[in-house]
């Protein structure tokens, strides 16, 4: 475990780096008319006949964030997994959902603190809450009520704040080794509002989901495996691969497998009010944020820009 505001060292350029995900054309990718009538900008979206998975990869147009622009297409990508249900060729229906990430080494740094900070400042709290129930609805589609879809998080980099909530929010999380895992939210006085309390607290009990929030600590793969928050650990650049070997070795207990997630669900649900109860209390609390905190805030986001820099400088 170790600080999140400390910058990942960039790799040289002789060092090997991870492999994110493979530009190649995947053999068993075929087109899909149901497909082709979507039409996304920042997610990568392809159908995967062997596996009936329907793959969605983030490829930021900006920093890797939470934009208001990705959590329409987020919202988008959920409408086609939900209408891709009602193909009338059963083959062509989804069984697995993935989502990953494009940009190397970043699953999502979480919520766009460009904007939280310019909505904090105009003292603008019902367009900061318009954001925040966005960012909430994606978290409730994403997991997905009773649909016979089972959902895969592929976390190749970093998930911070609001990407560690959405990967969270996947019925099975696959994670590279060198991966890392915080919720930063604490070092600018704030709590993770878009579901981190009512997804941690469901799955390793409210004490020590408040140890992981309040602590702002960075955690690894290996970490949350121990923790049972992660279920499969990969090596790094072999995350695809892993997700692959995943969906094949359960392809016998599909149904069994399926069923579990939908009883996890009924026993603990989570539902849009709760969500939206703690991202009103998250609303009210940032707009009290004192201006030494909103600095704080901007000096992350710098920190994660000149990251980004200089990973792109090294692997080009």
């Amino acid at each position: 475990m170790r600080h999140p505001f400390i910058e990942r060292a960039a790799p040289s350029a002789a060092a090997p780096t991870s492999v994110v995900f493979p530009t190649r054309h995947h053999p068993r990718d075929r087109a899909a008319p149901w497909l082709d009538q979507h039409f996304f900008d920042e997610i990568e979206v392809s159908w995967r006949t062997g596996q009936r998975a329907i793959w969605g990869l983030i490829k930021a147009r900006q920093a890797p964030c939470f934009t208001p622009s990705l959590l329409r297409e987020l919202l988008r990508l959920r409408d086609l997994v939900e209408d891709n249900l009602a193909q009338p060729d059963r083959s062509e229906r989804a069984r697995y959902f993935v989502l990953g990430s494009k940009t190397p080494r970043v699953f999502n740094f979480g919520g766009d603190l460009r904007l939280f900070s310019e909505l904090i400042r105009a003292r603008d709290a019902e367009a900061l809450r318009g954001y925040a129930y966005d960012c909430v609805e994606a978290i409730y589609r994403n997991l997905g009520h009773e649909l016979p879809v089972t959902s895969i998080a592929l976390v190749q980099g970093d998930a911070l704040g609001g990407g560690f909530e959405a990967a969270l929010s996947f019925d099975v999380l696959v994670a590279e080794r060198s991966a890392k895992f915080a919720l930063p939210e604490i070092m600018f006085n704030l709590f993770p509002g878009m579901g981190a309390y009512a997804l941690l607290a469901r799955r390793i009990g409210p004490a020590q989901a408040e140890r992981l929030i309040l602590g702002g600590l960075s955690y690894t793969a290996d970490d949350l495996k121990a923790m049972g928050l992660v279920d499969v650990v990969a090596e790094d650049g072999r995350g695809v691969e892993a997700v692959e070997a995943f969906i094949a070795a359960n392809e016998r207990s599909y149904e069994a497998r399926r069923a579990i997630h939908t009883l996890r669900k009924r026993t603990w649900p989570i539902t849009r009010e709760e969500l939206r109860q703690a991202t009103d209390l998250w609303v009210e609390t940032a707009m009290q944020l004192p201006m030494e905190d909103l600095r704080r805030m901007g000096h992350l986001r710098a920190a994660q820009d000149r990251r980004l820099r200089a990973q792109d400088r090294a692997l080009s």
